[in-house]
C-alpha cells in the first residue's frame, strides 16, 4: 500500500494500481495526473496505460523480463509525483434529436420516473457528464453527473441491435453507442454525430477527463448535422475553460 493506493502484478504483462473506491472527480483527477506521469516515464517495453473509474492498468506487450525493476519504478512514481487538481476542463457540446422516431424509450423513461418527456429531456440536458473513460465498444464514453431524477433500469430484455448515435440511459448513467450493437440501455435520443472513426489518426475526440454536455435539437436538424457530417463539414462544439 503506498499514500492510499494499491500496486499489484496482473498476469505476466500488467501492473495494476487500484485508487480510492469511491467514484468522483477528484478520483479521477488523480488517477489522471498519475497517467500523465507514467506516461512522461521510460519502461523496459512500450506500454499501454489505460483507466477505469478507480485503477490504471500498465499493459506491456510482452511478459514483464524483471518485474521487481518495473513494480520498484511505478511505486517511486507514485511516491514523487505532485498531485495538482488544475484542469483545463474541455466540454464537447453534443446536439441530441429526443423525436419519437429516435427515442423508442423515452415515453417508457418519463413513465417510470413519473415525468413528463420534456422534463426527462430537459433534465438529461442540462448536466455536464464528466468522461471517466471509454470502453465497452470502441469510443464508448463512460459518463457520469446524471441527474438522479431521471435514473432508470435497463431493460428486462436487451435490443438485439441499437442505431449507432443512440443516447441511452442504465441506472444512474448515460451513454451513445458509437455503433450499432446490441444493448439494454433505455433510448431516449440519438445524435448525428460520428463519436469513433478507425480511419482516422484519432479515432475519437474524447478522452477521460472531458466534459459532454446535449442539447436538443429538430428532428430537421438532425439531418443537416448529419448531412454536414457525412461530408466532413462539420466541426465539434467545444468550450475550453480552467477547472
Amino acid at each position: 500500500m503506498i499514500k492510499g493506493k494499491t500496486v499489484s502484478r496482473l498476469g505476466d504483462r500488467g501492473i495494476l494500481i487500484e485508487f480510492s473506491q469511491d467514484i468522483s472527480e477528484n478520483t479521477l483527477k488523480t488517477i489522471l495526473n498519475f497517467r500523465n506521469r507514467l506516461l512522461e516515464s521510460e519502461f523496459e517495453q512500450k506500454v499501454e496505460i489505460t483507466n477505469t473509474y478507480n485503477s490504471l492498468l500498465i499493459s506491456y506487450p510482452f511478459t514483464i523480463r524483471n518485474f521487481y525493476s518495473e513494480f520498484s519504478k511505478v511505486s517511486s512514481i507514485l511516491e514523487l509525483t505532485n498531485i495538482s487538481k488544475s484542469f483545463k476542463k474541455r466540454v464537447f457540446k453534443i446536439p441530441v434529436c429526443y423525436e419519437a422516431k429516435f427515442a423508442p424509450d423515452l415515453e417508457t423513461v418519463a413513465r417510470l420516473r413519473k415525468l413528463k418527456k420534456e422534463e426527462i429531456i430537459e433534465l438529461h440536458s442540462g448536466s455536464q457528464y464528466l468522461v471517466y473513460f471509454t470502453g465497452f465498444l470502441p469510443g464508448f464514453l463512460y459518463l457520469g453527473g446524471m441527474n438522479k431524477k431521471i435514473a432508470t433500469a435497463r431493460k428486462e430484455t436487451p435490443r438485439k441491435m441499437v442505431e449507432r448515435g443512440s443516447v441511452g440511459i442504465a441506472e444512474d448513467q448515460t451513454g451513445i453507442y458509437p455503433q450499432e450493437s446490441p444493448g439494454g440501455w433505455q433510448i431516449i435520443g440519438r445524435t448525428p454525430l460520428e463519436l469513433f472513426d478507425i480511419k482516422l489518426e484519432t479515432p475519437t475526440p474524447f478522452v477521460a477527463g472531458n466534459y459532454v454536455q446535449f442539447f436538443p435539437v429538430s428532428e430537421l436538424e438532425y439531418f443537416q448535422i448529419k448531412e454536414e457530417v457525412e461530408h466532413g463539414k462539420y466541426e465539434f462544439q467545444m468550450i475550453e475553460m480552467n477547472g
